[in-house]
This record gives C-alpha cells, structure tokens and sequence, in this order.
C-alpha cells in the first residue's frame, strides 16, 4: 500500500489530526493546488472535508494572508446553494480548508454521463446555480472559475457551488506575477482572457457557457490546445444554443447569447440579475421544475464529491501567457459506475435477444409468447428513486417515461405515483408514466423592485398562489411604489403545493410631518419644506381678509399631517384686493384709479354729498381699505351730484336768473319791483356753496 497520498513530504496525511479535531480519512480527490479527504470533526462528531493546500501555495506568506481573509468572507455566505465552508487553519507546515462534504457527484459526471441535457433539467439546474452566485455578488465576492466540476449535486439532487473565496484568494497571488491566466480556459470570459481582471459580469459569462454545455453536451469552443479557445473566447462569439440542439426555446438560446457577450456590459449586470431573467423566462413557457438527477446514484454510498479545485497552470504559450486547464476528477472514480452501467447494458440486451429469438422459435414458444408470455405487470415503484425506478421498469420489459411534479409528501427524486397502477396487467413494451417528487414547492426568488405581475407570474409557475394584501404593503425608501419589496414566506421557503405566497408591495418612502410655516417669508418657507425633505409645489393663493396679501399663512397639505417624503408640498399664500381710498378724486380719475388697482367698477346714480364737488367721487362700495376677494373684484363708485353756487351779487336779477338757470337752479328774488334791470344786493345761500340739483337761490335787489 503506497504512503503517499499528498501530504507534508510525501508522507501519509491519514490518520492525522490536524489542529486536535479534524481526524484525516481517505483521499477522495486531487487538483493543482491541493488535495481532499474525506475527514471527521471530532468535536461535532460529523464527516467533512478537509482540503489541504500544496506546499508551493502554502509557503508563501503573502497567499496565506489572502487565503485567510478570502476564507472568512467565503465563509459568510450562508446560502443553500454554496457549499459551506466551516474552519480554515494551518497545523505545522499543513495549511487546510474544512468543508461541508457533498455525497453525490458533479455536473461534469452528469455532462459526461448523460452528453447533452434536457430544458427542463438545465434550467432547475441553472437556477440555484444563479441564486449561489447571486448571493456572492450581492456580498461583494466574485468566484471566478464558474465550471461543471465546481457544481456538485447532492444525492438528494440539490445543487451546491463550490471553491468560493480559494479561487479568489489564489488569484490575488498569482496575477500579481502578470503571467497566470486563473480558471479553466473553457469558460474564461474574453476580460480575464485580455486583462486578467474579473467581477460579477464574468460570472456571469462562465455560467452562460456552463448552460450551454448542459444543452449541448460540449463548450462551445474547441481547439487544439488552451490558447486556441483562448483566443476564440476573445474574438468570437458564442454561436446560438439552436444550432446545435434545435429543441431549445428561442428565448432561452436569447438568453444564453446575452450572458456570453464579449461586451461585459452587455450582459445582465449579475447573476441575480441573470437568475431574475430566468425565473420570468421559465413562467413564461410554463416550465415546471425537474428532478435533477444524481449523477452515477448507483455507484456505491461511499463514493462522494467533496469541493475540489480542478486547475492547473499549462506552460507558457507563444506570447509568455500561462493557461490554467482543467483537470478533470480521477478516472477511478467514474469506473464503478461504467462497469455497473455496461453491465445492465449488457443484461437488457441479452434479455431483447433472447425474446427476439424466442418470437422466431418454435410454435410452442410462439403459443408462449401469444399467450402469457406477452404480458407483463407494472413494477412496484412508488417510494424508489428514479433511476431504480426506471431499471425496474425495464428489467419488466416496460418503457418507462419520467416526468417531475411537485409533491407535498413524497421525498424528492422519488416515485409518487405511476400510470398504469402497480400490479396493472399490461402487454410488454408498454410505456409506463413515472411522476417523480421534485418534493414541496419552494418560494422563488423575487428581487426587491421586480414588478407585481412578473412576480405573479413567478409564485405561480412555482405551483404556489400569489396574494396581495394593501393591508400588508409596507413603506420603503428603495423601492418605487407600486413594486415588489418582498414575499411572506421568505424566498426559497418550502411550503406545500397551491399555499399562498404574499407579495408585499412598496408604498414608497415613509411618510413625514409637514412642517408649520406661517407667517414666514414666502422664501424662507420653501426653504423649510425643502429641509424637511419635500418637494416645493405651485403656490396657492388664498382670499383672507385677516393679514396682508402675500403673506404665508400655511402649506397644502397642512401643517402637522403625513405626507410621503419627497412628495410635492404647496405653500399657501394670502390674497385680497385693498379697496383704494378715491374720494375727492374727479370720476374719471377716481375709476382708473381702482380699476388698475384690479377691480371691476360699476358707477351708481348721483347722490347729493355738500362736501364734495359735483362729478367727484364720494366713495366706494366696499369702502376704502377693505379687503376684497380677488375672484370678485367687483365696486361700486359713487359719485356727488352737487351744483356749486355762483355769485351773481355783482350783477343784475335778469344776469342771475340767466346763471342760475343754467346751472338747474332757480331764482326767488326780494324786491319792490322786480325789474330784471334792478342790482343784486344779496343773495342765499352765498357764491360758492353747493347745493342740490334743482335747489333755489334767494336774492335781494333793488331797482
């Protein structure tokens, strides 16, 4: 038995106890920088595994330090779908990973089992690829070598990312040397291939390349050696999904484009972004979600895939750039499953020839064969796994067809039910349904701003029930009103089929108080609204007769009441028309006077006013200074009728009378003879004084 399995000097690691708790178990995989065993955490009693880095890595103090803070942030994604990282440490020279240890096998093994995918499987693998990704860009990490052997599926078919923050922390080491390219050069986005330089959007392309791999069966660059698909990944584009598997929905094969623009902002922002696009895609076709199958479930239980790095630097090519290729996992692992595969393989075929040569026998095995012989009875497979499900539907000459629905009691991955019944009598070659568990229903994720009906869409291709409740809808700042803030359940919440999944909307920003502004300057009051975090809206003017026009006497909304911040806020200000003070004035003047000052003026019949000449204005109706309502401006002008005496004392009753007379007024004269020649020696009322329209005047003469 060798004593090398990859440790410190080439001597045995298993058996070791690193750190006083982590006991070392078998080797389980190999890659360029390090090594994974199977292991147990003695104090948590629970099987692990524990990567051990390569010496050359782990005796470089600067990659040590970028390992450490990389482990600690891979460390804090607590998701589903990214396989847990539970310690980091170093015990002597040995520098280690603790991790969580995934029983299954990789898409990679799927790929390679099974050439091209189905839609329905790609895209339930895709999705919680997305989501595992999207949790680490929303946390700032970029993982940056997305590849089928960094996917592991579990033996209960969930789907787990793997070497989050490794990848990172390696990379930080070795591009500051400007001569390693980091990654498996068959999923390199064209910036990591050009400049080395990586984010979220890379992720993104990786991922888009895995999908088509899934769809496909290969990558779609091929070429002799690292550079040339390098190179291709940089100047071409990926060619459509369609051309090469003609069954997949166009806009699916769109998507898939999209992710894998050269142009990185051409391509969703993120994987979150990538996955939301998915998600509304898949409730458009009305896709259900499919079991994902286990790949190799039939090789032996202790076979498992724990996470496992598979790069390694290839030499320098001809322009001084190194190209990190993929090492696949050891072949030992794959031959169980190959040889169990081939001999089933075998044992049906011998099984049709047998059948086909006994059809051709003799009449007594054709009476078989018409009678009893024919048919066959449905298999018990209700509660077994898929696969075995469909081995024992085969081995009883049956052709079983697999579909997926969800199940609120029937574990994932097993047989709910099947069509015809067990024990169903029918004739061989009979297809025979396999509904298969894909288990309870699972919340999707809906991100915060997403509309209501494309959230709708997706609670429903989820089989669940979407509920809105305005009662529920809460206040959010970030979140436009009208769009989605969250589900209740939470997101990947499993609930039971056809349960109702409330979606909370966004009422938009939290209301805020209005603030008081009366009797401030109409300046100073914007000002106040705008500190209070208001918009200022059209001003609004308001008749009041208690303060002066233009004041600030309040805002609409009113003081006090809550408004949504950033909602438009109107100041209220006084108007009023002053009645302008006219009287005295000529009518003319006094009219213009008033209507400049706004109003509308009506002058009213005459009215005798002793002190204030004929043809000037009295006053008004509203009186002068009041305070009038500019949307009815209308006044009253008065005006005096009053007819100024003349003095006629200085002349003769006939030189009065004419005067008088042609002012409306009349004579009365006191004389002993009224001679119109006679002199005027007095007269009542006196030169000067006003009377009323047709009033007398009183003279005295004397001839």
């Amino acid at each position: 038995m060798s004593t090398s399995d990859g440790g410190r000097g080439g001597r045995t690691l298993i058996g070791t106890v690193l750190d006083g708790r982590y006991r070392v178990g078998a080797m389980i995989a190999r890659g360029g920088m390090s090594t994974v065993y199977r292991g147990m955490d003695l104090r948590l009693d629970r099987p692990v595994a524990i990567k051990v880095m390569k010496p050359s890595f782990a005796a470089d103090p600067s990659f040590l330090t970028r390992f450490e803070r990389e482990a600690r942030s891979a460390a804090a994604l607590a998701h589903r779908g990214v396989v847990a990282m539970y310690d980091q440490g170093r015990d002597g020279d040995i520098v280690f990973l603790v991790m969580e240890l995934v029983d299954g096998g990789t898409l990679r093994d799927l790929i390679r089992e099974s050439g091209g995918l189905s839609v329905a499987v790609t895209m339930s693998i895709l999705e919680p690829l997305l989501s595992a990704l999207g949790a680490a860009h929303a946390a700032g990490l970029v993982h940056r070598d997305v590849k089928p052997e960094n996917v592991l599926i579990s033996s209960r078919g969930e789907v787990k990312v793997a070497d989050f923050g490794l990848v990172r922390a390696v990379s930080s080491q070795t591009m500051a040397t400007g001569d390693v390219i980091l990654g498996t050069v068959a999923y390199l986005s064209p910036e990591q291939v050009s400049t080395g330089a990586s984010d979220a959007r890379s992720d993104v392309y990786s991922a888009g390349i895995v999908a088509f791999e899934m769809l496909t069966g290969h990558t779609p660059y091929l070429g002799d050696n690292p550079i040339s698909v390098a190179y291709q990944h940089v100047h071409s584009d990926v060619p459509p999904v369609t051309d090469q598997a003609p069954g997949v929905p166009l806009e699916l094969d769109d998507l898939i484009l999209a992710a894998t623009r050269r142009d990185p902002f051409a391509r969703p922002r993120d994987a979150n972004a990538f996955l939301s696009a998915l998600v509304a895609l898949r409730a458009r076709l009305g896709l259900a979600r499919a079991v994902v199958p286990v790949p190799g479930s039939s090789r032996p239980p202790a076979v498992t895939r724990p996470v496992a790095e598979h790069v390694t630097a290839r030499p320098a090519g001809p322009t001084g750039t190194r190209v990190v290729a993929a090492v696949g996992p050891a072949t030992a692992e794959l031959s169980p499953v190959l040889e169990l595969r081939s001999t089933r393989r075998l044992r049906r075929t011998l099984v049709i020839v047998i059948v086909v040569l006994l059809v051709g026998g003799a009449a007594a095995v054709g009476g078989w064969w018409l009678g009893s012989g024919r048919w066959a009875y449905t298999p018990a497979t209700v509660g077994v796994l898929q696969q075995s499900a469909e081995t024992l539907v085969l081995d009883a000459g049956l052709v079983p067809h697999v579909t997926s629905a969800p199940d609120d009691t029937v574990p994932q991955g097993t047989v709910a039910r099947t069509d015809p019944v067990t024990g169903a009598r029918v004739l061989r070659g009979t297809e025979i349904d396999l509904v298969v568990s894909a288990g309870r229903p699972v919340v999707p994720v809906i991100s915060a701003g997403t509309a209501v009906d494309e959230a709708s869409q997706a609670v429903t291709a989820a089989h669940l029930t979407p509920r809105l409740d305005p009662t529920a809808d809460r206040y959010d700042a970030a979140v436009p009103t009208g769009a989605v803030v969250t589900t209740v359940p939470a997101a990947d919440t499993a609930v039971d089929i056809s349960a109702d999944v409330l979606i909370v909307l966004s009422r938009g920003p939290p209301p805020e108080p209005v603030p008081d502004v009366s009797g401030k300057s109409l300046e100073d009051a914007k000002n106040k609204l705008l500190v209070a975090g208001f918009a200022v809206g059209r001003d609004e003017k308001v008749y009041n007769t208690e303060v002066d026009s233009g004041s600030v006497i309040g805002t609409d909304p009113a003081k006090g009441q809550l408004v949504p911040a950033g909602s438009a806020v109107s100041v209220v200000i006084a108007s009023s028309l002053e009645v302008p003070a006219v009287r005295g004035e000529p009518v003319t003047q006094a009219a213009d006077d008033l209507r400049r000052s706004g109003f509308t003026v009506t002058v009213a019949d005459p009215v005798f006013d002793p002190d204030v000449d004929g043809g000037s204005a009295i006053g008004t109706s509203p009186s002068a200074g009041s305070r009038v309502d500019p949307a009815n401006p209308a006044i009253t002008l008065t005006v005096s009728d009053a007819v100024t005496v003349p003095d006629v004392s200085n002349g003769n009753v006939g030189q009065a009378r004419q005067q008088l007379s042609d002012l409306g007024l009349g004579l009365q004269v006191s004389a002993l003879f009224g001679a119109s020649g006679a002199s005027v020696l007095s007269q009542s009322p006196s030169g000067g004084s006003r009377v009323a329209p047709n009033s007398t005047v009183r003279v005295s003469a004397f001839p």
